[in-house]
């Protein structure tokens, strides 16, 4: 038997890996950040290519990093980090805005998500015929959220985030968000009852997308009545952080419980962000606490880039030598494109900018990347 002493020891070397793995993926993703804002660039792209650079050095004969992409300890980090993300995006928003946003908003959010799944499906028909539908329906799905972060920041960059077009396309993307997490359940639900070697009937999908509507309204509806008080009796603690650390417990049971009824965790944090709403801290505020965005940023500071750096670090470059592979992402790129241009149809009203729109919905980012990270964990019969 070990040792107190040799078992520390023996302990003292993961942890350590991992201490070291943080430091070089949040000086990567700085670096990288930095690069890329330098050049006009969304930070999270400076991330991501930092990430591959990291995850590539083998092909330089350097293979000390590839803990990067392999070790547990830092996927756990990465998908806490996910969920910050997702609960940040979240709160950017409130259910009353996504009531607002109206008709035209709906219309051009569910042409942005049926556009470009069923070009993705196609394309991966076409060019992967020897895969299963399964893989088809995935790529289709990657493809169906739009970016609110970026497209929230460009717009304000050029100073048109008043415009109408500007309210549409903001709509648009926080509804194409909940939609592209309604669709990830179902596609999910399905690649995991195949992987069992059973199949899902309609009325199982139904009741999948029943469950991830009734969650996600349910939450919205529950969390509206329960967060007001719970933040109210959380302000009677005495101490530092009891604002971020109640909001953190709100945002990680939401998680909890729709990962228990099978959905992706993910959609429990982006309901607990539309929940709650600047007026559930006002007790908080009136003791001088600083906004939950504030409080939030130096933990998504820390935990949001190592999902960036690990997903980029899981690109292998040496497979864009093939043909093949640059074939499939050249046309799921024109996919993305076209099937985002169709969300102008929806857009009615002679003084609106339609094409404006189209780009406006174009913008891929977290929600898309969160897509590819849960398609890597998924399998059928090993594939």
């Amino acid at each position: 038997m070990l040792t107190g002493q040799e078992a520390a020891i023996g302990q003292a070397e993961p942890v350590a890996v991992v201490i070291l793995a943080l430091a070089v993926i949040l000086a990567a993703a700085k670096l990288g950040g930095d690069l890329a804002a330098r050049i006009g660039q969304p930070t999270v792209l400076g991330e991501l290519v930092a990430g591959v650079f990291i995850g590539n050095l083998d092909l330089l004969g350097v293979s000390a990093l590839e803990v990067l992409a392999t070790s547990q300890s830092i996927e756990v980090l990465a998908q806490i980090g996910v969920l910050i993300l997702l609960f940040q995006v979240g709160l950017e928003s409130t259910v009353r805005d996504m009531l607002k946003v109206g008709v035209t908003s709906l219309v051009v959010a569910v042409l942005g998500v049926v556009t470009p799944f069923a070009l993705g499906w196609g394309v991966g028909a076409l060019l992967l015929p020897d895969h299963s539908a399964y893989v088809h329906a995935f790529l289709g799905a990657t493809l169906t959220a739009t970016s609110v972060g970026i497209t929230a920041r460009v717009l304000q960059d050029l100073g048109k985030s008043q415009t109408p077009e500007a309210r549409i396309i903001l709509g648009a993307a926080v509804i194409d968000d909940v939609l592209g997490l309604v669709i990830l359940a179902v596609v999910g639900g399905v690649i995991q009852a195949a992987n069992l070697g059973t199949t899902l009937s309609y009325g199982a999908m139904g009741l999948v997308v029943l469950k991830a509507v009734a969650f996600l309204f349910g939450a919205l509806a529950l969390g509206l009545a329960i967060s007001p008080r719970l933040f109210t009796l959380a302000s009677r603690l005495r101490g530092r952080g009891v604002l971020l650390a109640t909001a953190l417990v709100f945002c990680f049971t939401l998680s909890y419980l729709a990962s228990v009824i099978g959905l992706a965790p993910i959609v429990g944090a982006y309901a607990a962000g539309l929940v709650l709403e600047d007026v559930h801290f006002t007790e908080f505020a009136k003791r001088g606490e600083h906004q939950l965005e504030e409080l939030l940023q130096p933990v998504a500071t820390i935990l949001v880039p190592v999902f960036f750096v690990v997903m980029g670090a899981r690109v292998e470059l040496a497979a864009f030598a093939r043909s093949d592979v640059l074939g499939l992402a050249a046309l799921l790129t024109l996919a993305a494109i076209v099937g985002k241009q169709a969300c102008a149809l929806g857009a009615w009203g002679g003084s609106l900018n339609r094409l404006s729109i189209g780009i406006g919905m174009i913008p891929r980012g977290e929600v898309g990347l969160i897509f590819a990270s849960i398609g890597a964990g998924l399998a059928v019969a090993g594939e």
